[in-house]
Parts: C-alpha cells; sequence; structure tokens
C-alpha cells in the first residue's frame, strides 16, 4: 500500500502528459538526496520541480493539478472542490490508515473491530458513488486517484486477513468503480498494471 501512495503521484503526472523521471528509493536505506528533500518526514513521494521539493502525496495531487492545468483533477466549483478533498482525506485518514495500522498490525479482537471499522468506512464510499461513473463524475479525479490503491491491492490484503471485505452484493458501486478505474481507458493511458504496483 506504501507504493501506491508514491503511485498517485505517477498517475497524476502520466493523466496530465507531464514527462518526468523516476528515483526510486530504498525505504530500509534511505538517501541522502531523500533526507535532503524531505528532512521532515523522510519519506515518498517527493516531486522536485524547478529544484523545488514538495512533499506528501495529496499535498503534490494538488501542486499538480495547478501547476499543469490539463485534465484537471479538481472541479471548478469550490464546493465540489472541497468535497473531493475532503474524500481524498478520508480514505487517507479513515479507510487507509485503519487497514494499515489496525487491520495488517493487530490481532484477535482489535482486527475483528478494525474490520468493522473499515467496512463501515466503506459505506461511506459507496454511498459517494451513487450516480456516478468515478468519484470525480465522468472521469478519474483527485479522489480516484488518491482512492487507486483500493483497486489494485485490496484483494492482497483480504487474503493477508482471511475475509472478503468488499463483496459485489454490498458493494456494487465501489467494485464497480474498483473495475473501471483498473480498466479505463485513462489508466490505460497512464500504465498502471498491477505487477507494477
Amino acid at each position: 500500500m506504501v507504493k501506491s501512495i508514491s503511485f498517485r503521484v505517477i498517475w497524476a503526472l502520466k493523466l496530465k502528459g507531464v514527462e518526468f523521471d523516476s528515483v526510486y528509493e530504498d525505504l530500509s536505506n534511505k538517501s541522502p538526496l531523500l533526507l535532503q528533500y524531505n528532512p521532515v518526514h523522510k519519506k515518498v513521494p517527493v516531486l522536485l520541480h524547478n529544484g523545488k521539493p514538495i512533499c506528501e502525496s495529496l499535498v503534490i495531487l494538488e501542486y499538480v493539478d495547478e501547476t499543469w492545468k490539463q485534465f484537471p483533477l479538481l472541479p471548478q466549483d469550490p464546493h465540489e472542490r472541497a468535497k473531493a478533498r475532503f474524500w481524498a482525506k478520508f480514505g487517507d485518514d479513515k479507510v487507509l490508515q485503519t487497514m494499515r495500522m489496525d487491520v495488517l498490525s493487530k490481532q484477535g479482537k482489535e482486527t475483528r473491530e478494525a474490520i468493522v471499522s473499515t467496512i463501515e468506512n466503506l459505506k461511506y464510499l459507496e454511498e459517494e458513488l451513487k450516480g456516478k461513473k468515478f468519484f470525480g463524475g465522468e472521469t478519474i479525479g483527485l479522489v480516484d486517484i488518491a482512492l487507486g490503491w483500493l483497486a489494485y491491492h485490496f484483494n492482497a490484503v483480504e487474503e493477508i486477513i482471511g475475509v472478503k471485505l468488499i463483496e459485489q452484493q454490498k458493494f456494487p458501486l465501489l467494485v464497480a468503480w474498483m473495475q473501471e478505474f483498473s480498466i479505463s481507458q485513462q489508466s490505460k493511458r497512464v500504465g498502471l498494471q498491477r505487477q507494477t504496483l
């Protein structure tokens, strides 16, 4: 899942047709370059643009969207933009964080409680997708990119914990979104491949 956070930036840049170079980091042996450009958190991703570093994946996505105007990730309407930011942060704070810190790292009763919490949070995502192909409407937007890890890694998480969390019957819109995100023409343009993640 951690790698997916960095892939958000790659997905956004490719969607916008921006050429870039990737530098992959060994997180168990952080390079002086990473420590120089992200001395506070010392983690990836970091976007270096015109010699200036931008850190934190959601912040980078907004920077990319503001810098390269083609294929907007955020809606024009201020209220819709605020909603998109909310759902992207919700995905990180409630879904990803619960999966990473609770479901995958705890045992017994704590894991079962975390699974219940995760399912409740997934219900909110399901509700948000009503009447839409993507979280952003008809095209991939900020929330879709922020939640893209669901489409590529959630099955692996389910295998690890031995519980199917996103079932077609309970989450038909979320399942459809995951499939659409994975196979959409836009994601093909981005070059998303399960084996690369």
